[in-house]
């Protein structure tokens, strides 16, 4: 049948249900447990144990099988993961009740009551004394409960994802772990969470273009926040002694197997450290994570293997260019062979930009994708690190990692810049690089500026991709497979459909 005739012959049987005077929509259900608490609290029950116990249970769930056969019907129910049979029969139900069960549909909500039990295949059962009508399902599930495979279609209906496809379901219930025990680990480490505005009149922390839109009532502009940073380095200021938040930020870039433009992040700071402390509690973090919520430290990414035990790589950004890029290592202590290496590479612009900024280029080109095991990587180019103190000695580089794994950047840390006059020096340079037409370069927080004057102690800060590191402990190849509802171009007939290779790389 076609879709609207599924409709029309759901909706035939919506209105006898209703002249049976069943309440198709109730407010409410009667139920005792989940589906889950009944198959684990009985798994290791015998039937003959069933039998002498009779446990009554009243469980609720949506229908995504249906045997008829006669007098007796067979049904699963299913619900967060969980799936439990029930076995009805006419004469130990109401006339009522048993009109109601030839009317069920594979996706209706049903409630059943009675005594848990095996059946003679084993299986685990509620044998039914009575039922309660909880929804109807106007549109069939798809393929029959099969399993949705159209990757496009589950990321634009995930609530039927989850429903077709248990290890898209498992993966958001690790993804829950995975916050709530880093949520833990960092209150166990002395860090208070704390929560920064998500719209503001500046956008500061990073260099990306921000989202825009205006409040009516006071007639200015305001911004979604790309990051957290200045508002968490203000809590320093304010005697706050170890900070962190996870939110959302928000970065208005292309769409890839590696970014959404709306994703989570977790920003942390802590008076008195360093970039070595940051490097120290991430592979402390890590290493927790991916033993205690996936098992192991020996995790799947694709056909390799990341190792998550501590002590991560370290590598500075102009060693992995050479190592990677099989390039002279020499070459990269002038700005001539740099610009010479640049071209050879064919980067954009390798005439027109700073020493600094092509090392940063060199390194995406040569190094960042070969990154599969943990490996921190630091001393990089003061061009592109605005917020972070000098290496000693070298004003031209700033104490700075990026953490990458399986290819990609997970995580970014600073010894933070704590000198106001050289801050604002470095915000008066990036406005010049806005006004040469880099729409992502910094605008000048002054009230920031002002909060650096009034003494920020020296502080270690770094941001986690939660998105990213969920993708890596889970071994799932996109970003869009960790985010319940991701970003989407809208549907419109005739148009192509969009693929995760189709989307553009940001």
């Amino acid at each position: 049948m076609e879709s609207n005739q599924y409709r029309q012959a759901r909706e035939e049987k919506l209105a006898k249900l209703r002249a049976l005077g069943v309440e198709a929509y109730p407010a409410k259900a009667a139920r005792t447990h989940g589906l889950e608490q009944v198959l684990t609290t009985h798994a290791n029950a015998t039937a003959e144990d069933l039998e002498a116990s009779a446990p009554k249970v009243s469980v609720m769930g949506r229908i995504v099988s249906y045997r008829d056969q006669g007098k007796t019907a067979f049904l699963h129910l299913f619900e967060n993961g969980a799936k439990l049979q029930a076995y009805l029969r006419k004469d130990a139900l109401t006339e009522t009740q048993w009109e109601i069960v030839r009317l069920l549909d594979l996706g209706d909500f049903l409630s059943v009551t009675g005594t848990v039990m095996r059946t003679r295949t084993g299986e685990l059962t509620v044998k039914g004394e009575t039922i309660q009508f909880l929804t109807k399902a106007l549109l069939p599930l798809p393929e029959k409960w099969h399993g949705l495979q159209d990757k496009e279609l589950r990321y634009r209906q995930r609530y039927l994802d989850t429903i077709s496809n248990p290890e898209v379901l498992k993966t958001f219930r690790v993804r829950s772990k995975i916050l709530s025990a880093t949520r833990r680990f960092m209150e166990g480490r002395g860090y208070l969470e704390v929560e920064t505005p998500m719209m503001q009149p500046i956008p500061g922390g990073a260099t990306a273009r921000p989202f825009v839109t205006h409040h009516n009532a006071l007639d200015i502009p305001l911004y979604l926040r790309i990051a957290p940073e200045l508002y968490l380095k203000r809590l320093i200021v304010g005697g706050f002694d170890k900070v962190f938040e996870i939110n959302r930020n928000f970065r208005n870039e292309g769409l890839s197997v590696r970014h959404n433009p709306e994703f989570t992040m977790m920003e942390f700071y802590s008076a008195g450290e360093d970039l070595r402390d940051m490097m120290a509690i991430t592979e402390e973090l890590c290493a927790k994570l991916a033993l205690d919520i996936m098992g192991s430290t020996e995790l799947p990414w694709g056909e390799a293997m990341i190792s998550w035990k501590a002590p991560f790589r370290r590598l500075t950004l102009k060693d992995a260019i050479a190592e990677y890029g099989k390039v002279d290592r020499k070459a990269l202590e002038s700005e001539e062979g740099i610009r010479t290496l640049a071209k050879q590479a064919h980067l954009e612009d390798a005439d027109k930009k700073t020493a600094g900024v092509l090392l940063g280029d060199l390194f995406e080109h040569h190094a960042e994708k070969q990154l599969l095991q943990p490996t921190f990587i630091t001393d990089y180019p003061i061009e592109l690190s605005p917020l972070t103190k000098t290496l000693p000695g070298d004003d031209r580089f700033v104490d700075r990692f990026e953490l990458f794994v399986g290819g990609m950047e997970l995580a970014n840390a600073y010894s933070e810049l704590n000198d106001p006059i050289e801050q604002l020096g470095r915000f008066q340079a990036q406005m010049d690089e806005r006004e040469g037409g880099n729409d992502e370069a910094m605008m000048l927080d002054q009230d920031f500026v002002t909060s650096l004057e009034h003494g920020f102690p020296p502080t270690g800060g770094e941001g986690i991709g939660i998105d990213r590191l969920v993708m890596l402990l889970t071994n799932s190849a996109s970003i869009r497979d960790v985010i319940l509802f991701p970003l989407m171009r809208p549907m419109k007939g005739g148009e192509a459909r969009e693929t995760d290779e189709a989307a553009s790389e940001a």
